[in-house]
Protein backbone atom coordinates (compact mmCIF):
# COMPACT_ATOMS: atom_id res chain seq x y z
CA UNK A 1 0.00 0.00 0.00
CA UNK A 2 1.25 3.48 -1.07
CA UNK A 3 1.20 6.35 1.87
CA UNK A 4 1.31 9.49 0.26
CA UNK A 5 2.64 13.22 2.08
CA UNK A 6 0.20 15.50 1.59
CA UNK A 7 2.10 17.50 -1.11
CA UNK A 8 2.59 14.43 -2.96
CA UNK A 9 -1.83 14.09 -2.62
CA UNK A 10 -2.19 17.66 -3.39
CA UNK A 11 0.48 17.36 -6.52
CA UNK A 12 -1.18 13.95 -7.53
CA UNK A 13 -5.33 15.74 -7.92
CA UNK A 14 -3.66 18.80 -9.71
CA UNK A 15 -2.15 16.50 -12.45
CA UNK A 16 -5.63 15.08 -12.67
CA UNK A 17 -7.12 18.67 -12.77
CA UNK A 18 -5.07 19.80 -15.07
CA UNK A 19 -4.88 16.68 -17.74
CA UNK A 20 -9.03 17.22 -17.76
CA UNK A 21 -9.28 19.15 -21.40
CA UNK A 22 -12.74 20.74 -20.07
CA UNK A 23 -11.51 21.72 -16.93
CA UNK A 24 -8.33 23.75 -18.85
CA UNK A 25 -10.78 26.24 -20.88
CA UNK A 26 -14.00 26.51 -18.90
CA UNK A 27 -17.25 28.90 -18.41
CA UNK A 28 -18.58 29.36 -14.63
CA UNK A 29 -21.99 30.66 -14.06
CA UNK A 30 -22.94 31.70 -10.06
CA UNK A 31 -22.86 34.45 -7.91
CA UNK A 32 -20.27 37.00 -6.45
CA UNK A 33 -19.63 36.83 -3.07
CA UNK A 34 -15.89 38.20 -0.87
CA UNK A 35 -15.09 39.66 -3.43
CA UNK A 36 -11.93 41.50 -2.53
CA UNK A 37 -9.35 43.56 -5.10
CA UNK A 38 -5.65 43.35 -3.51
CA UNK A 39 -3.53 46.11 -3.69
CA UNK A 40 -1.06 44.21 -6.18
CA UNK A 41 -4.00 44.16 -8.46
CA UNK A 42 -5.10 40.39 -8.21
CA UNK A 43 -8.82 40.00 -7.28
CA UNK A 44 -10.14 37.22 -5.10
CA UNK A 45 -13.87 36.28 -4.77
CA UNK A 46 -16.11 33.18 -4.45
CA UNK A 47 -19.12 31.93 -6.92
CA UNK A 48 -21.32 30.31 -5.61
CA UNK A 49 -24.87 29.28 -6.41
CA UNK A 50 -27.57 27.66 -4.35
CA UNK A 51 -25.50 24.32 -3.62
CA UNK A 52 -22.17 24.72 -3.55
CA UNK A 53 -19.11 27.62 -3.88
CA UNK A 54 -15.83 27.78 -5.44
CA UNK A 55 -12.71 30.23 -5.40
CA UNK A 56 -11.78 32.23 -7.68
CA UNK A 57 -8.68 33.95 -8.83
CA UNK A 58 -7.97 36.75 -11.46
CA UNK A 59 -4.43 38.09 -11.78
CA UNK A 60 -3.54 41.74 -12.31
CA UNK A 61 -2.41 40.83 -15.93
CA UNK A 62 -6.13 40.16 -17.04
CA UNK A 63 -8.28 41.85 -14.36
CA UNK A 64 -6.84 45.42 -16.33
CA UNK A 65 -8.65 43.98 -18.80
CA UNK A 66 -12.55 43.46 -17.58
CA UNK A 67 -15.40 45.04 -19.03
CA UNK A 68 -17.22 45.44 -16.08
CA UNK A 69 -16.96 46.18 -12.71
CA UNK A 70 -17.91 43.30 -10.50
CA UNK A 71 -18.92 43.17 -6.93
CA UNK A 72 -20.63 41.52 -4.25
CA UNK A 73 -24.12 40.13 -5.40
CA UNK A 74 -23.50 40.06 -9.17
CA UNK A 75 -24.86 37.57 -11.53
CA UNK A 76 -21.23 36.59 -13.86
CA UNK A 77 -20.36 34.39 -16.10
CA UNK A 78 -16.15 33.38 -15.27
CA UNK A 79 -13.93 31.55 -18.28
CA UNK A 80 -11.03 30.40 -17.01
CA UNK A 81 -9.39 26.98 -15.97
CA UNK A 82 -8.80 24.63 -12.99
CA UNK A 83 -6.12 23.78 -10.73
CA UNK A 84 -5.28 23.43 -6.99
CA UNK A 85 -3.89 26.39 -4.99
CA UNK A 86 -0.72 23.64 -3.12
CA UNK A 87 -0.01 25.70 -0.27
CA UNK A 88 -4.11 25.50 1.16
CA UNK A 89 -4.59 22.13 -1.13
CA UNK A 90 -7.64 23.76 -2.71
CA UNK A 91 -8.90 23.71 -6.16
CA UNK A 92 -9.68 27.00 -7.66
CA UNK A 93 -11.01 28.61 -10.80
CA UNK A 94 -8.55 30.86 -12.58
CA UNK A 95 -10.40 33.78 -13.81
CA UNK A 96 -9.36 34.84 -17.43
CA UNK A 97 -12.92 36.19 -18.49
CA UNK A 98 -15.64 38.13 -16.34
CA UNK A 99 -19.05 38.98 -18.03
CA UNK A 100 -22.20 39.65 -16.78
CA UNK A 101 -25.01 36.72 -16.90
CA UNK A 102 -27.76 37.86 -19.15
CA UNK A 103 -29.24 40.93 -20.29
CA UNK A 104 -30.70 41.50 -16.66
CA UNK A 105 -26.75 41.23 -15.07
CA UNK A 106 -25.74 43.49 -18.02
CA UNK A 107 -28.08 46.54 -16.76
CA UNK A 108 -27.04 45.79 -13.27
CA UNK A 109 -23.64 45.75 -13.66
CA UNK A 110 -24.12 49.22 -16.36
CA UNK A 111 -26.48 51.01 -13.61
CA UNK A 112 -23.70 49.98 -10.78
CA UNK A 113 -21.09 51.54 -12.83
CA UNK A 114 -22.77 54.53 -13.46
CA UNK A 115 -23.55 55.53 -10.43
CA UNK A 116 -19.75 54.92 -9.51
CA UNK A 117 -18.23 56.95 -11.97
CA UNK A 118 -21.31 59.82 -11.18
CA UNK A 119 -19.82 59.98 -8.16
CA UNK A 120 -16.32 60.61 -8.81
CA UNK A 121 -17.75 63.41 -11.40
CA UNK A 122 -17.16 62.48 -14.73
CA UNK A 123 -20.40 63.20 -15.70
CA UNK A 124 -20.69 66.33 -14.11
CA UNK A 125 -21.78 69.28 -17.01
CA UNK A 126 -18.74 71.92 -15.37
CA UNK A 127 -15.84 69.38 -17.16
CA UNK A 128 -17.60 69.80 -20.57
CA UNK A 129 -15.26 71.40 -23.36
CA UNK A 130 -17.08 73.58 -25.63
CA UNK A 131 -16.86 72.36 -29.63
CA UNK A 132 -14.70 74.24 -32.27
CA UNK A 133 -16.60 76.52 -34.28
CA UNK A 134 -14.41 76.15 -37.46
CA UNK A 135 -12.22 73.01 -36.60
CA UNK A 136 -9.15 71.80 -39.18
CA UNK A 137 -8.60 68.60 -38.10
CA UNK A 138 -11.19 66.16 -36.43
CA UNK A 139 -9.90 62.27 -35.84
CA UNK A 140 -12.88 59.66 -35.83
CA UNK A 141 -12.50 56.37 -33.84
CA UNK A 142 -14.63 53.94 -34.96
CA UNK A 143 -14.40 51.07 -37.28
CA UNK A 144 -12.76 51.19 -40.49
CA UNK A 145 -15.27 49.13 -42.57
CA UNK A 146 -18.94 50.06 -40.86
CA UNK A 147 -21.31 51.96 -42.83
CA UNK A 148 -21.23 54.76 -39.57
CA UNK A 149 -17.64 56.19 -40.80
CA UNK A 150 -18.42 55.89 -44.52
CA UNK A 151 -21.54 57.99 -43.48
CA UNK A 152 -19.52 60.48 -41.41
CA UNK A 153 -16.78 60.75 -43.82
CA UNK A 154 -19.48 61.97 -46.90
CA UNK A 155 -20.89 63.95 -44.67
CA UNK A 156 -17.68 65.80 -42.82
CA UNK A 157 -16.61 66.45 -46.83
CA UNK A 158 -19.90 67.92 -48.26
CA UNK A 159 -20.69 70.25 -45.49
CA UNK A 160 -16.73 71.36 -44.90
CA UNK A 161 -14.58 70.00 -47.96
CA UNK A 162 -11.79 71.92 -46.48
CA UNK A 163 -11.75 69.37 -43.26
CA UNK A 164 -8.53 67.12 -42.72
CA UNK A 165 -10.09 63.47 -41.25
CA UNK A 166 -7.80 61.43 -39.04
CA UNK A 167 -9.38 57.98 -39.36
CA UNK A 168 -8.15 56.06 -36.08
CA UNK A 169 -9.74 52.43 -36.93
CA UNK A 170 -10.50 50.27 -33.86
CA UNK A 171 -13.17 47.37 -33.09
CA UNK A 172 -15.73 48.45 -32.07
CA UNK A 173 -17.14 45.40 -29.68
CA UNK A 174 -15.82 42.31 -28.45
CA UNK A 175 -13.08 41.72 -25.74
CA UNK A 176 -10.26 43.46 -27.62
CA UNK A 177 -12.31 46.76 -28.73
CA UNK A 178 -12.07 48.77 -25.20
CA UNK A 179 -8.19 48.68 -25.57
CA UNK A 180 -8.08 49.89 -28.58
CA UNK A 181 -10.84 52.63 -28.33
CA UNK A 182 -8.65 53.79 -25.10
CA UNK A 183 -5.11 53.78 -27.27
CA UNK A 184 -6.48 55.54 -30.17
CA UNK A 185 -7.98 58.30 -28.07
CA UNK A 186 -4.49 58.36 -26.43
CA UNK A 187 -3.09 58.60 -29.58
CA UNK A 188 -5.58 61.38 -30.64
CA UNK A 189 -4.87 63.62 -27.83
CA UNK A 190 -1.01 63.29 -28.36
CA UNK A 191 -1.00 64.75 -31.92
CA UNK A 192 -0.77 69.05 -31.78
CA UNK A 193 -3.12 69.72 -34.34
CA UNK A 194 -6.67 67.52 -33.62
CA UNK A 195 -9.62 70.06 -32.88
CA UNK A 196 -12.03 67.12 -32.09
CA UNK A 197 -12.82 63.85 -31.84
CA UNK A 198 -15.83 61.43 -32.94
CA UNK A 199 -15.76 57.97 -31.09
CA UNK A 200 -18.73 56.10 -31.68
CA UNK A 201 -20.67 53.07 -33.98
CA UNK A 202 -23.71 51.97 -35.78
CA UNK A 203 -26.31 50.71 -33.78
CA UNK A 204 -26.65 46.89 -32.34
CA UNK A 205 -27.50 44.86 -29.04
CA UNK A 206 -26.39 46.02 -25.81
CA UNK A 207 -23.74 43.42 -25.58
CA UNK A 208 -22.60 44.77 -28.89
CA UNK A 209 -22.65 48.51 -27.67
CA UNK A 210 -20.52 47.06 -24.54
CA UNK A 211 -17.40 48.25 -25.23
CA UNK A 212 -18.68 51.76 -24.69
CA UNK A 213 -19.94 51.29 -21.37
CA UNK A 214 -16.67 49.79 -19.95
CA UNK A 215 -14.87 52.06 -17.41
CA UNK A 216 -11.38 52.02 -19.73
CA UNK A 217 -13.20 53.94 -22.30
CA UNK A 218 -15.87 56.13 -20.72
CA UNK A 219 -12.60 57.35 -18.68
CA UNK A 220 -10.63 58.04 -21.48
CA UNK A 221 -13.10 59.46 -23.14
CA UNK A 222 -13.26 62.09 -19.69
CA UNK A 223 -9.62 62.58 -19.54
CA UNK A 224 -9.21 63.90 -23.17
CA UNK A 225 -8.19 67.63 -23.43
CA UNK A 226 -9.62 67.40 -26.66
CA UNK A 227 -13.20 68.08 -27.39
CA UNK A 228 -15.26 64.37 -28.10
CA UNK A 229 -18.34 63.85 -29.56
CA UNK A 230 -20.15 60.54 -28.83
CA UNK A 231 -21.95 59.15 -31.62
CA UNK A 232 -22.75 55.38 -30.26
CA UNK A 233 -26.03 53.08 -31.89
CA UNK A 234 -29.02 54.79 -33.20
CA UNK A 235 -30.95 57.70 -31.48
CA UNK A 236 -33.06 55.23 -28.61
CA UNK A 237 -29.03 53.60 -27.93
CA UNK A 238 -27.77 55.29 -24.85
CA UNK A 239 -24.36 54.45 -23.30
CA UNK A 240 -22.09 55.36 -20.59
CA UNK A 241 -19.34 57.40 -23.24
CA UNK A 242 -22.64 59.37 -24.20
CA UNK A 243 -22.70 60.89 -20.55
CA UNK A 244 -18.52 61.30 -20.42
CA UNK A 245 -18.40 63.04 -23.65
CA UNK A 246 -18.64 66.91 -24.01
CA UNK A 247 -21.69 66.60 -26.51
CA UNK A 248 -24.24 63.40 -27.42
CA UNK A 249 -25.23 62.87 -30.87
CA UNK A 250 -27.83 60.49 -31.69
CA UNK A 251 -25.90 58.65 -33.89
CA UNK A 252 -22.44 58.72 -36.40
CA UNK A 253 -24.30 60.62 -39.30
CA UNK A 254 -25.91 63.01 -36.61
CA UNK A 255 -22.07 63.77 -35.17
CA UNK A 256 -20.55 64.68 -38.75
CA UNK A 257 -23.55 67.27 -38.65
CA UNK A 258 -22.94 68.68 -35.89
CA UNK A 259 -18.90 68.43 -36.20
CA UNK A 260 -18.49 70.68 -38.37
CA UNK A 261 -20.49 74.26 -40.18
CA UNK A 262 -22.63 73.87 -43.29
CA UNK A 263 -20.31 75.38 -46.29
CA UNK A 264 -23.58 77.04 -47.70
CA UNK A 265 -24.81 78.19 -45.03
CA UNK A 266 -22.21 79.89 -44.45
CA UNK A 267 -21.59 81.15 -47.69
CA UNK A 268 -25.74 82.57 -47.37
CA UNK A 269 -24.48 84.44 -44.04
CA UNK A 270 -21.08 85.85 -45.19
CA UNK A 271 -23.37 87.10 -48.37
CA UNK A 272 -25.87 88.79 -45.86
CA UNK A 273 -22.96 90.21 -43.30
CA UNK A 274 -21.57 91.52 -46.57
CA UNK A 275 -24.66 93.27 -47.75
CA UNK A 276 -25.56 95.00 -44.26
CA UNK A 277 -21.87 95.97 -44.24
CA UNK A 278 -22.38 97.68 -47.88
CA UNK A 279 -25.81 99.15 -46.70
CA UNK A 280 -24.35 100.67 -43.08
CA UNK A 281 -21.34 102.14 -45.27
CA UNK A 282 -23.49 103.35 -47.71
CA UNK A 283 -25.28 105.12 -45.18
CA UNK A 284 -22.60 106.78 -43.28
CA UNK A 285 -21.16 107.91 -46.28
CA UNK A 286 -24.04 109.62 -47.15
CA UNK A 287 -24.59 111.29 -43.86
CA UNK A 288 -21.30 112.59 -43.84
CA UNK A 289 -21.37 114.17 -47.42
CA UNK A 290 -24.63 115.89 -46.04
CA UNK A 291 -22.86 116.79 -42.97
CA UNK A 292 -19.94 118.47 -45.27
CA UNK A 293 -21.99 120.25 -47.72
CA UNK A 294 -23.55 121.67 -44.78
CA UNK A 295 -20.16 122.98 -43.63
CA UNK A 296 -19.17 124.37 -46.65
CA UNK A 297 -22.31 126.25 -47.09
CA UNK A 298 -21.91 127.67 -43.38
CA UNK A 299 -20.05 131.37 -43.22
CA UNK A 300 -17.41 130.17 -40.99
CA UNK A 301 -15.90 128.23 -43.78
CA UNK A 302 -16.79 130.82 -46.51
CA UNK A 303 -15.50 133.92 -45.11
CA UNK A 304 -13.13 132.35 -42.20
CA UNK A 305 -11.07 135.95 -41.53
CA UNK A 306 -14.50 136.88 -40.15
CA UNK A 307 -14.87 134.11 -38.04
CA UNK A 308 -11.19 134.48 -36.73
CA UNK A 309 -9.69 137.72 -37.18
CA UNK A 310 -12.71 140.61 -37.33
CA UNK A 311 -14.78 138.84 -34.44
CA UNK A 312 -11.81 138.12 -32.46
CA UNK A 313 -10.57 142.06 -32.71
CA UNK A 314 -13.88 143.25 -32.13
CA UNK A 315 -13.87 140.81 -28.63
CA UNK A 316 -10.81 142.42 -28.07
CA UNK A 317 -11.41 145.74 -27.95
CA UNK A 318 -14.93 145.36 -25.98
CA UNK A 319 -12.72 143.60 -23.83
CA UNK A 320 -10.58 146.67 -23.20
CA UNK A 321 -13.24 149.21 -22.59
CA UNK A 322 -14.42 146.97 -20.01
CA UNK A 323 -11.26 146.75 -18.31
CA UNK A 324 -10.82 150.63 -18.83
CA UNK A 325 -14.52 151.22 -17.80
CA UNK A 326 -13.55 148.36 -14.49
CA UNK A 327 -10.08 150.04 -14.04
CA UNK A 328 -11.68 153.87 -13.57
CA UNK A 329 -15.01 152.17 -11.33
CA UNK A 330 -11.87 151.03 -9.23
CA UNK A 331 -9.99 154.25 -9.02
CA UNK A 332 -13.20 156.27 -8.13
CA UNK A 333 -13.49 154.03 -5.19
CA UNK A 334 -10.31 154.03 -3.88
CA UNK A 335 -10.37 158.15 -4.23
CA UNK A 336 -13.62 158.23 -2.50
CA UNK A 337 -12.19 156.13 -0.02
CA UNK A 338 -9.18 158.24 0.62
CA UNK A 339 -10.90 161.54 0.95
CA UNK A 340 -12.82 160.18 3.72
CA UNK A 341 -10.23 158.97 5.61
CA UNK A 342 -8.73 162.43 5.42
CA UNK A 343 -10.82 163.85 6.94
CA UNK A 344 -11.23 161.36 9.42
CA UNK A 345 -7.65 162.19 10.14
CA UNK A 346 -8.04 166.18 9.48
CA UNK A 347 -11.15 166.35 12.23
CA UNK A 348 -8.33 164.22 14.54
CA UNK A 349 -5.09 166.72 14.02
CA UNK A 350 -3.83 169.21 16.57
CA UNK A 351 -3.51 172.09 14.09
CA UNK A 352 -7.50 171.28 13.39
CA UNK A 353 -8.01 172.24 17.29
CA UNK A 354 -5.63 175.01 16.98
CA UNK A 355 -7.43 176.34 14.54
CA UNK A 356 -10.49 176.71 16.28
CA UNK A 357 -8.70 179.20 18.88
CA UNK A 358 -7.02 176.54 21.04
CA UNK A 359 -3.73 176.33 22.27
CA UNK A 360 -0.87 174.97 24.40
CA UNK A 361 1.90 176.10 26.57
CA UNK A 362 5.57 174.68 27.13
CA UNK A 363 7.27 175.18 30.35
CA UNK A 364 11.36 176.43 29.95
CA UNK A 365 12.26 172.27 29.52
CA UNK A 366 9.91 172.10 26.46
CA UNK A 367 7.42 170.03 28.31
CA UNK A 368 3.25 170.49 27.78
CA UNK A 369 1.97 172.28 30.89
CA UNK A 370 -1.03 170.14 31.99
CA UNK A 371 -1.33 171.61 35.67
CA UNK A 372 -0.42 174.94 37.21
CA UNK A 373 1.54 173.43 39.76
CA UNK A 374 4.31 172.84 36.94
CA UNK A 375 5.36 176.06 37.06
CA UNK A 376 6.45 179.12 39.57
CA UNK A 377 5.87 183.13 39.31
CA UNK A 378 8.15 184.20 37.51
CA UNK A 379 8.75 181.16 35.22
CA UNK A 380 8.93 181.82 31.34
CA UNK A 381 6.19 179.57 29.34
CA UNK A 382 5.51 179.73 25.59
CA UNK A 383 1.94 179.71 24.43
CA UNK A 384 1.78 177.91 20.98
CA UNK A 385 -1.10 179.36 19.03
CA UNK A 386 -2.63 178.44 15.41
CA UNK A 387 -0.28 180.73 13.37
CA UNK A 388 2.83 181.16 16.03
CA UNK A 389 4.10 181.58 19.44
CA UNK A 390 3.88 183.55 22.29
CA UNK A 391 6.46 183.75 25.22
CA UNK A 392 5.23 184.71 28.42
CA UNK A 393 6.00 185.29 32.28
CA UNK A 394 3.91 183.79 34.75
CA UNK A 395 2.49 186.52 37.25
CA UNK A 396 0.18 184.39 39.80
CA UNK A 397 -1.16 180.83 39.49
CA UNK A 398 -4.36 179.99 41.02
Amino acid sequence: MQIFTVQQLTGHIKRILENDSRLVDIWVKGEISNYKKATSGHIYFTLKDNYSCVRVVMFRSRARYLECSPGNGMAVRVRGYVTVYDRDGQYQLYAEQVEPDGTGALFAALEKLKQQLATEGLFNQNRKIALPRFPSYIGIVTSPTGAAVRDMIHILRRRWPQINIILAPVAVQGEAAPREVARALDRLNRLNNVDLIIVGRGGGSLEELWAFNTELVVRSIAASHIPVISAVGHETDFTLADLAADLRAPTPSAAAELAVPDQDEQKRLVAMQKARLTRCLGQQIRSYRQRLNYCARSRVLARPVDRLVEQRRQTVDMLGRQLAGGTQTIVNSLNNRLALLAGRLDALSPLATLARGYSYALDPAGKVLRDAGQVQVGDPIYVHLHRGAIKCMVKETD
